[in-house]
């Protein structure tokens, strides 16, 4: 829905509406403030349930709007942000007193945020929703929930039964609201509004870089453009098993998906043994060309038309015959860049293939993928040897460097690791982001902190006259500082 009659008129009309959900929003903000932990806790809890009871419906909703990914996969994932994420912040403590230091006499206080904009992706809907609408409430902040156009049903279906459950636990009105158009002139009046708190950004590159542009502080997301390590301690079976099951989950759509698999040329032919046991197809040079002209625009991008298909619908986009049954599309390459389209990220069952003389050089082409476009987002390596893992931990920009373990399931935590589990994943100055954790309820919060008089004795015994004494070198002055002490 665009901006109608004329632009003076529409203006008026986008920050009409931009204040009113404002309006509603720090009213809300007013009442939730005084909330206590207990009442707080409450309303996370049945916002949880009733979230995690309808996980099924939401998932089949996302999956027929937006036409993209496995329905059963979208169930996986909307457990994950109900759950799993009330598991992780259930006795997270985000009111009141978080710590006190009676030595050095500082106390920690919990302070909510205020209103705060989540922006939903189109390829994690409803779990995406469900699971800012569940840290933002634990923090004590109301959420305004902004879908992509391609999934708007489902993002307000998800919303709705969140506010609904949060309403039978006293939460305050408007706690919970979702923008009431989709257009991009109401996004970046709410986005540049002076009353939001913070954007929790979740999309596409622009959108993200909006989103640090508005002028209120965001936590967003860099690209994802992994690559994964198999070198030749490896436990090859289980190491391609892996990958199948991460890369081909929801019909690649997480973020934190494998793009490139790189491993040493010896073991280069009992890894696309295993990958063929597995139905996926390792292409022709020919193949290869016509995939990366259908997947890849010519700026670059991944072709929006593939993200979420199934590998065999993909194949017949691009005009190659595989067999029946397909999961995975390989496509070897020699290397990265505009000139290799199929390097970058694509969002969907393909998989670049490099072989490697050996492991330093496969690491150096990690690197290279890494930068090309996935810097401080994840990185993954199988491998049974511990100073490779260690030398490739050190090596790679990645915020989650993860080790045997399923990108895509693994990077967003809570199931294969310790990670929180989260659908935003920070990446780091590297991603221009702020942090490079999963981000959680207590990147929510303020902490303020309460000060107590404490005279520095040991500053106080010394003669600051000394201070003064140009002729004293550093040295000299805390000889006599410590010698006074």
């Amino acid at each position: 829905m665009g901006v109608s009659q004329g632009t003076e008129g529409g203006d008026a009309r986008v920050r009409g509406m931009a204040d009113d959900l404002m309006e509603r929003a720090l009213m809300a903000a007013a009442v939730y403030e005084s909330y206590d932990q207990e009442a707080t806790d409450r309303i996370v809890e049945r916002v949880f349930r009733a979230g995690f009871n309808r996980r099924v419906e939401l998932a089949k909703m996302a999956a027929e709007e937006t036409r993209m990914g496995v329905w059963q996969h979208k169930v996986m994932k909307n457990m994950l942000a109900t759950q799993l994420v009330y598991e992780s912040i259930r006795d997270e403590k985000t009111v009141g007193v978080l710590s006190e230091n009676p030595v050095m006499g500082i106390t920690e206080i919990a302070q909510p945020l205020g209103p705060v904009l989540a922006i939903i992706p189109v390829t994690n809907p409803t779990s995406t929703t469900l699971f800012k609408i569940l840290i933002c409430l634990k923090a004590r902040n109301p959420v305004i929930i902004s879908p992509t156009r391609k999934a708007v049903k489902c993002c307000q279906a998800a919303a709705r039964i969140c506010y609904e459950a949060a309403m039978e636990a006293g939460a305050p009105e408007d706690c919970i609201q979702w923008m009431p158009e989709t257009s991009r002139e109401l996004t970046q009046a709410v986005m540049g509004h002076k009353k939001l708190a913070l954007i929790l950004a979740t999309g596409g590159t622009g959108l993200v870089g909006a989103a640090y542009s508005s002028g209120t502080p965001a936590i967003g997301v860099g690209p994802g453009n992994v690559p994964v390590l198999i070198d030749d301690s490896a436990d090859l079976p289980f190491a391609v098993e892996s990958i199948m099951t991460s890369k081909t989950f929801d019909n690649g759509t997480i973020c934190a998906s494998e793009q490139a698999v790189v491993l040493e040329k010896r073991i280069a032919a009992d890894v696309c043994r295993e990958f063929e046991r597995h139905n996926g197809v390792m292409l022709d040079a020919e193949n290869v060309r016509k995939l990366q002209a259908c997947a890849v625009l010519p700026n670059g991008n991944m072709n929006p038309d593939v993200v979420g298909q199934p590998a065999e619908a993909v194949a017949r986009m691009a005009g190659i015959s595989v067999p029946e049954g397909t999961r995975l599309l390989l496509a070897r390459l020699t290397g990265t860049g505009l000139d290799h389209p199929l390097s970058g990220e694509v969002l969907a069952p393909i998989l670049a293939f490099y072989e490697e003389a050996d492991f330093n050089k496969a690491i150096k082409r990690c690197i290279d993928l890494n930068y090309l476009g996935g810097v401080g987002h994840t990185a993954a390596i199988y491998s049974n040897n511990e100073e490779r893992i260690a030398l490739f931990g050190r090596l790679m920009n990645a915020g989650r460097v993860l080790v045997n373990t399923p990108s895509s399931q693994g990077a967003v935590g809570g199931s294969y690791n310790s990670l929180h589990p989260s659908f935003t994943l920070g990446c780091g100055s590297g991603g221009k982001n702020s942090t490079t954790e999963n981000v959680t309820a207590k990147h929510l919060i303020n902490i303020k902190r309460l000060c107590r008089l404490r005279i520095n004795e040991r500053l106080a015994r010394f003669n600051k006259d000394e201070f003064l004494d140009e002729t004293k070198d550093v040295d000299a002055v805390l000889r006599d500082y410590n010698r006074n002490w």
